[in-house]
């Protein structure tokens, strides 16, 4: 099973590359959409500003590569931003997104907390998923960002509560996503990018 690791010019790539190395996946990192749409599962890295994300995927051709290969079946999983741009609005720069997902993508409320919310957070499963297999409850993972996923519920997988509550894991059908940094979170993210590699092998 190859992973295809979209480049869009803006990724944490060598994080991530530096996990799936750990993992012993089978994957390329690649910019361009005839490449990873030949893989078997593809993974979309977040770092970054919603906007700029979508003119390049626009640009590239990597947007529609992403809808055509959400359309086909196979697995996909965003990261951070990837939690993003999946839904169908972001507030950061006003722009369209993917709509793989159906949601928007809101600004963390001001005052309060310090925006954005970096560090440690925990998370608590609302729904059985293949990507929580083996997690055990309320772990601790690594968040970076000043906007979060706002789904229905029948979307969310994992909440989380940072001055609001919101699904910190969604999904829908074969598309889904993680709001922080599995390759930054440890023994649990390296289990949960374990999952992905590995369902459906």
């Amino acid at each position: 099973m190859k992973t295809g690791v979209v480049d869009y010019k803006a990724g944490n790539l060598r994080s991530i590359q530096n996990l799936l190395q750990f993992l012993k996946a089978d994957f390329i990192i690649s910019d361009k959409a005839e490449e990873l749409f030949k893989c078997d599962k593809l993974l979309f890295p977040g770092v970054g500003e919603a906007a700029y994300a979508m003119g390049q995927l626009s640009k590239t051709g990597l947007g529609s590569m992403m809808k055509d290969f959400a359309k086909s079946g196979r697995q996909i999983f965003g990261i951070c931003l990837g939690c993003q741009i999946i839904l169908d609005h972001s507030e950061e720069g006003d722009v369209d997104c993917l709509g793989l997902i159906p949601g928007t993508v809101k600004r963390f409320p001001s005052g309060g907390l310090k925006v954005p919310e970096i560090g440690w957070n925990s998370f608590d499963k609302v729904q059985e998923h293949y990507l929580l297999k083996d997690i055990l409850a309320s772990p601790d993972v690594y968040f970076v960002h000043s906007y979060y996923p706002s789904v229905e519920s029948k979307y969310g997988i994992a909440q989380t509560e940072y001055m609001v509550p919101f699904y910190s894991i969604i999904s829908r059908d074969n598309v889904s996503a993680a709001q922080f940094h599995p390759e930054k979170s440890g023994p649990v993210g390296i289990q949960i990018m374990r999952n992905f590699i590995e369902y459906g092998a």
